[in-house]
């Protein structure tokens, strides 16, 4: 049954999102979207899971090195443990965190799984990415984090879901100009720059069921970033940013990823 708000014969990102990590909180239209996605890139189920783990390293990295202790994560998707305050938590259990999303299913599990250390805070907010104002003025969002503070801002494979028309990198400098001096942004979004062919087709899966979802060159990805200082090492494929172990092949996972400090 689905909630309310929830059309269970459109597909969503999220939902197929956790169809590819093994979730079961999506519907028949979710896994149909996500096969016919697998079906154009086989890989496309290792590539969500290499995009979960640089939310883990870059969560990990901005709250150890850089010194974060508070977060907003736009566009959340459906919770996956561990999620990133978890992670943020570890090492600082004071570490605030608030989560955004505008599908209804993401706010059913936010509100049970997304369950905060006594020291920190873990909130969420139902919005969406193309109305900033309505995420930066939300009271659940001034009363958690304090703006004056250094913020990481994280837009997980999201910035994907608008349009150029929509013009999505006015939208993120609007985000960015509200973060003060030493907060940091974290980007992944996907990109035809490594198999050009197969993602066509994956995109086509998509924009075919009626989504939309758009992948962008280095050049336009780096654009997000506006004047901020990249971080090493740089705008970098998805596996390649930070990771734990030897990478053999860095563009098996069809994402730009990078993380930048305000000046």
């Amino acid at each position: 049954m689905a909630p309310p708000g929830v059309n269970p014969n459109v597909p969503h990102s999220a939902r197929i999102y956790d169809y590819w990590l093994g979730g079961k909180d999506n519907f028949a239209v979710d896994r149909a979207v996500g096969e016919a996605m697998i079906q154009a890139i086989p890989g496309m189920r290792h590539m969500a899971g290499e995009n979960r783990k640089f939310v883990h390293r870059a969560a990990r990295d901005l709250v150890a090195k850089e010194g974060i202790r508070q977060f907003l994560d736009v566009g959340t998707g459906i919770p996956t443990s561990p999620n990133l305050h978890e992670i943020a938590q570890r090492i600082a259990p004071e570490t605030r965190v608030v989560y955004v999303d505008n599908d209804p299913i993401v706010l059913v599990h936010a509100r049970a799984l997304m369950l905060s250390h006594p020291d920190g805070r873990s909130e969420y907010i139902s919005a969406d990415i193309r109305d900033p104002r309505s995420i930066l003025e939300n009271p659940v969002l001034t009363d958690t984090l304090d703006l004056t503070e250094p913020v990481g801002l994280t837009l997980i494979a999201i910035l994907m879901l608008l349009a150029d028309a929509d013009d999505p990198w006015t939208t993120v400098a609007e985000l960015r100009d509200a973060m003060p001096s030493g907060s940091c942004l974290a980007i992944t979004h996907p990109t035809a720059d490594f198999n050009p062919e197969a993602v066509q087709q994956a995109v086509a899966a998509a924009t075919g069921a009626g989504m939309t979802l758009v992948a962008r060159t280095r050049e336009a990805v780096a654009r997000f970033f506006g004047d901020w200082e990249l971080l090493e090492p740089g705008l970098v494929p998805v596996s390649a940013w930070r990771p734990d172990t030897e990478v053999e092949n860095p563009e098996a996972a069809y994402y730009w990823s990078g993380v930048a400090r305000k000046p």
